[in-house]
Order: C-alpha cells, then structure tokens, then sequence
C-alpha cells in the first residue's frame, strides 16, 4: 500500500475517528483533559506504527499531564482498536503534541484585537477632525 493511496487515506480517517471515540468517551484517566482532540493521524502503508497528532486546549501542565495520561494507556487505546477496525495489524500508536489549533486561535485573537485597535483609532481620527 502505497503512503498517500485511497486504502490508506481511508485507513487514517478511521483509526482517527476511532482515536478520537476512544479518547472521548472509554478512557477514564483523570490526567486526560476533557478538550483533547486528535487532529490527523499517519498510519504507515505496512500498518504497523501510526503517528496521532493531538491538541489540548489548555494550558501546559495539562497537555504535559494529557500526554502522560495518554501514553501510559496506549494498550487500553490499541486493544480497543483493534477491537473495533478490522485491520490486519493494529499499529503501535506514538502520540505527538500538535498546538496548530492553538496557534489559529491565538492569530484569530492577535487579528481581532487589531482590528478592535484600529476601529477604535480611526473614530478618535474622525472625532477629531469635526
């Protein structure tokens, strides 16, 4: 199976929709805060390791403790995967911290205080001119 093939695409978007179900809903680590979301997932064409992306809205003693809570549970997380796809093989997950949702959110704030900011200065600019 090649890396970006159709089988392969669709192999991601299931192991990421199940990912995220598992997190949500069959973990009860209390490390795990409650807005960790998977954002993409890699799973090598041979399906043996898979590379899950996941973004915590928090700050850094929870992603730290999310991570934690995560690792430590990754073969709970892979029984039930292989427990609910029918893979082949069920691929050994390594989860990597991803802050891009993080970082959209902190440009969208940059972006609208700036635009608050020079709202603000062109009606001081127009106040003045009367």
């Amino acid at each position: 199976m090649r890396k970006n093939s159709i089988k392969n695409t669709r192999v991601n978007s299931e192991v990421q929709r199940e990912l995220s179900n598992i997190i949500r809903g069959e973990i009860k680590d209390p490390r795990i805060h409650p807005l960790t979301s998977v954002v993409m997932v890699e799973v090598a064409p041979d399906l043996k390791t898979c590379k899950a992306y996941i973004s915590v809205l928090g700050d850094e003693q929870a992603r730290e403790s999310t991570l934690e809570g995560l690792r430590s549970a990754v073969g709970f997380i892979r029984r039930q995967l292989a427990k609910n796809l029918n893979l082949r093989n069920t691929p050994e997950i390594r989860f990597i911290m991803d802050q891009s949702i993080e970082y959209g959110a902190h440009m969208s704030r940059l972006i609208r205080e700036n635009h608050v900011e020079s709202a603000e200065n062109e009606e001081k600019d127009e106040y003045e001119e009367d």
